[in-house]
């Protein structure tokens, strides 16, 4: 699905990201881990299309297409979605309106306010989350928690293909990650081929979500790839270890 092959970025003219090669089959799960400053975010803005990022060298390829070729929107709309770490407060634009906005440049169509609020409510009920919620300002004045489940809302309502998860396990409590690996779980159930890269510090959402692959990342590139116990290294020995 993803195929990344010796990229390099940087940003302001600084290079972040050096040599780093990655690939991501349908249906599969990953965790990318590393120390601060190793290039994980980078990685992420990268793939969704951030222009503040620029692409040395390298190749991204998603479904055999060049993915440098792709505009943000198109990125979108062929199926990537991000889940920031810091998600923004945008006052005045609420809950429901941006995502129905979304839900219709992503299908390219339409779709009646009574049809859409039937797919949010559906969401929310999934999430254990209160109609009102979908009322409120984009971010606007919600907790941490709040943030990051907005984020998972919007994966229900998308149903993305490719789901990159910048960190969005920091800070939460286990009822919190028990309810990612739900959402997780219910996307993988309604498409198998729905993959996902988990961005994280912490080997604890291993207890509610099994990946497939652990990559760790230091100075910009992937230093090792193994199975989940390689996260159990790292709580163990430290990322010095690599």
């Amino acid at each position: 699905m993803l195929k990344i092959r010796n990229l390099a970025v940087a940003r302001d003219q600084k290079t972040i990201i050096s040599n780093f090669s990655l690939e991501v089959a349908p249906g599969s799960t990953h965790f990318l881990m590393g120390p601060n400053g190793s290039g994980k975010s980078t990685f992420a803005y990268t793939i969704m299309g951030h222009p503040a990022y620029e692409v040395i060298s390298g190749t991204m390829s998603y479904k055999d297409s060049d993915l440098r070729a792709l505009s943000v929107d198109k990125r979108a709309q062929s199926g990537i979605f991000l889940a920031f770490q810091q998600p923004i407060e945008i006052p005045g634009v609420m809950v429901s309106g941006f995502l129905k906005e979304a839900y219709q440049a992503i299908h390219k169509s339409p779709i009646s306010a009574k049809e859409f609020m039937g797919i949010l409510h559906d969401a929310l009920d999934l999430l254990g989350m209160d109609y009102a919620f979908a009322s409120r300002s984009l971010n606007e004045s919600f907790s941490g928690g709040e943030k990051k489940r907005l984020e998972l809302l919007q994966m229900l309502v998308l149903k993305p293909q490719l789901a990159i998860l910048d960190e969005i396990d920091s800070g939460l409590d286990v009822d919190a990650l028990k309810l990612i690996a739900r959402v997780l779980d219910i996307l993988r159930h309604q498409n198998p081929h729905f993959a996902v890269v988990c961005i994280t510090h912490y080997h604890r959402l291993l207890t509610y979500v099994r990946p497939d692959y652990v990559h760790i990342i230091k100075s910009g590139a992937i230093v090792a790839s193994s199975n989940a116990d390689l996260a159990r290294t790292i709580e163990a020995e430290g990322y010095d270890a690599f």
